[in-house]
């Protein structure tokens, strides 16, 4: 399996369009960049769930996820599921993110997601961060949208089982929905890690890559 290693790492940026998306599609590669480099800043931006009890769910969550970060989160209070109709106030969130963050990589959704709210911050991403390395993880739901990626994330067991530990007991608004599991989330984790050769994985869409391989 070809590896490349990400260098000095300092500055993330993670963004979602709702409270939970950072965590279901990258909760694993958040925990293992922070574990491994203490102090890294963590700049996060969700769209919707501002003011309530989802904010207060990422709030706990996105802490447990990033241990040891400088963990900076701001959750807006757009309309769930209609991001598309305030494409202007989500574009002024992003461009602010920006103005604010020079990150190493960023974490977003995919331009591929089934979902307008993801798509739409997707395509915001791609254009705000468009000289940064943007990894777009994906989230599974009824649509069939999971595709095949190209970028891995390998996971160890400890990282695998943490993160589905954590899904469960700090979002606990979303327990209620058939596919917000145990067996959904380790499920696609082991078939992402099969196809890296590892045991799990989570596994991101890339649009574009500049390689340095002489440095």
């Amino acid at each position: 399996m070809i590896r490349l290693g990400a260098g000095p790492l300092d500055r993330i940026v993670a963004v979602g369009a709702h409270c939970d998306d950072i965590a279901i599609g990258a909760g694993g590669t958040l925990l293992t960049l922070c574990l491994a480099r203490p102090g890294v800043r963590v700049d996060a931006l969700v769209l919707t769930g501002g003011g309530g009890e989802r904010e207060q769910e990422e709030q706990a969550a996105l802490a447990a996820f990033c241990p040891g970060a400088d963990l900076r989160l701001t959750v807006l209070k757009l309309p769930d599921g209609r991001v598309p109709a305030y494409w202007d106030e989500a574009k002024a969130a992003v461009e602010e993110l920006r103005g604010r963050s020079e990150p190493d990589v960023v974490l977003a959704p995919r331009t591929e997601d089934a979902h307008q709210d993801h798509r739409g911050l997707a395509e915001l991403m791609s254009t705000a961060f468009r000289d940064h390395l943007v990894l777009g993880y994906e989230i599974v739901k009824w649509d069939g949208d999971l595709g095949r990626p190209v970028a891995y994330q390998p996971l160890s067991t400890e990282t695998a089982e943490r993160k589905v530990r954590l899904l469960q007991a700090l979002y606990p608004s979303q327990r209620h929905r058939p596919w917000y599991d145990r067996e959904a989330f380790l499920g696609l984790a082991r078939i992402r890690g099969i196809e890296c050769h590892e045991r799990y994985a989570e596994a991101f869409a890339v649009t574009k890559l500049t390689l340095n391989l002489g440095g």
